[in-house]
């Protein structure tokens, strides 16, 4: 399954994505911390305040007269809701938050807890308080003895523990014990978190598509357009420039471009033809002289090399043309197309074979792909006496393949025989070396169908050469 997307929209969706999950997930872990911090923080020092005889006690009398009043001047005015807050409230009754006990509260099997402990004693030094032991300890409030007596009543507790501190100062021997309700992590700010990363990703990516959209239509109409003028060379479709304007500017320069290709290639042709005709008019009128000539052996062989110069001169023109192709590609057999050609090498006496294979068909080019594949059987009965064409299909491809049983070319040269009038053999022989343009026009027509020329040695000797064509 592939995670990473393809176009450059889902490429950039799923990257702002990934970071804006980054983010959020370290925001989380800095408020988790802040909270983590700030709840420990206000454990401690309200552990602190309750130790402290004389804040204790101020803050006792305090809530006494905060209680008093309470019950002179609300008593009859607080309604339901209050009294629903006051059931549920989360602070410890009185009698639990300072205990003057003649023991340690640390009961057998507890462990110390050493970070608060040292924390705590801290605070308590900064008061100037007179430390003669000091204990701190987590405790589940349904253990707790004092929590105990007062089980059953209205008091209730969330999900918490009970962080309790003892104090025993230098001067007494009785312990002051204080008791501090710590609620589980509050997930109210983790929810609020996730809220706000949703709302988060669906404005920020939503707004953020909807501009990629206005550069991405443009650009995948431009590459269609190139694609199509790939294969067609033909100005007419050309679209009209869109979206912001450094893609008008790129759409127009290409429209320009894609004329000025247009009107070269043109030229091109025009003078290929004149080249052609001026050529071929004077082999053709010396091809008639030389019939004059009375030494047979003399005319056959000034008349083999008109006809050298003629194909020599078809080849160039017709690798200068490849591409121009004024009919769209036809779906052809090409097992029957190979049959054909096959049956052409036979007529001549070639040792030509054809092996059996599926029934592959493919869009092509029928004249330029006949012309390809026997290029390639012109090539191996040159050079390795026989050729063996087969047809297969691989993947989305298919396969043409044309193997002899020659010398084969060196490893090192096999990128070089592809170039033009590059040969294996160093003469200007067509019935040794050629012209060296065989293998390039056959390249040069595969890449015109979106295929590949490959060419391999055989493990048991010879060449293999294959035209590989795209099925659709």
């Amino acid at each position: 399954m592939r995670l990473w997307p393809r176009s450059l929209l889902g490429q950039v969706l799923l990257a702002v994505a990934v970071a804006l999950l980054i983010a959020q997930a370290i925001s989380a872990v800095l408020l988790y911390r802040s909270s983590e911090q700030r709840r420990e923080s206000a454990i401690l020092h309200s552990l602190a305040f309750r130790l402290e005889s004389s804040q204790a006690e101020r803050h006792e009398r305090r809530e006494r007269r905060i209680r008093q009043h309470d019950n002179d001047e609300d008593d009859d005015k607080r309604s339901s809701l209050t009294r629903e807050k006051d059931k549920h409230d989360r602070r410890l009754p009185r009698a639990l938050r300072l205990e003057i006990t003649d023991k340690s509260p640390l009961a057998d099997g507890e462990q110390r807890d050493l970070a608060r402990e040292k924390a705590l004693r801290t605070i308590l030094s900064e008061e100037d308080a007179r430390i003669g032991d000091l204990v701190v300890l987590s405790r589940d409030p349904h253990h707790d003895a004092a929590f105990a007596r007062i089980a059953g009543t209205q008091f209730e507790l969330p999900d918490g523990e009970l962080v309790i501190a003892g104090l025993r100062l230098t001067d007494s021997d009785q312990w002051r014990v204080a008791r501090v309700f710590a609620r589980n992590g509050d997930q109210r700010a983790l929810q609020t978190l996730v809220v706000q990363t949703a709302v988060l990703y669906l404005v920020l990516v939503g707004i953020l598509a909807l501009l990629l959209r206005r550069i991405t239509r443009p650009l995948a109409a431009l590459t269609n357009r190139v694609e199509r003028f790939a294969r067609s060379q033909d100005t007419e479709g050309q679209i009209e420039p869109t979206g912001p304007d450094d893609l008008r500017r790129l759409i127009a320069a290409h429209n320009a471009m894609e004329a000025r290709i247009v009107a070269m290639l043109d030229e091109k042709d025009v003078m290929l033809g004149a080249i052609g005709h001026d050529l071929k008019t004077p082999l053709a009128a010396l091809r008639v002289r030389i019939e004059s000539v009375e030494d047979e052996t003399e005319r056959a062989r000034m008349a083999a090399g008109i006809e050298d110069i003629t194909r020599s001169l078809d080849d160039i023109l017709s690798l200068a043309r490849v591409g121009r192709a004024s009919e769209p590609p036809e779906r052809t057999d090409l097992g029957a197309l190979a049959a054909a050609v096959v049956e052409e090498f036979e007529d001549m006496g070639q040792p030509v074979t054809l092996a059996d294979g599926p029934r592959v068909v493919a869009p092509v080019h029928v004249t330029w792909a006949r012309r390809a594949l026997r290029n390639l059987v012109s090539n191996a009965v040159r050079y390795g006496g026989t050729a063996e064409v087969s047809l297969d299909r691989e993947g989305n491809d298919a396969v043409l393949r044309v193997s002899d049983n020659g010398p084969g070319i060196p490893t090192d040269r096999i990128a070089d025989m592809m170039e033009p009038f590059a040969r294996g053999e160093a003469s200007r022989n067509r019935e040794t070396g050629g012209t060296g343009l065989g293998l390039t026009l056959a390249r040069a027509i595969a890449e015109q169908h979106g295929g590949r020329l490959v060419l391999t040695n055989r493990p048991e000797g010879g060449l293999m050469a294959e035209l590989r064509l795209p099925l659709g």
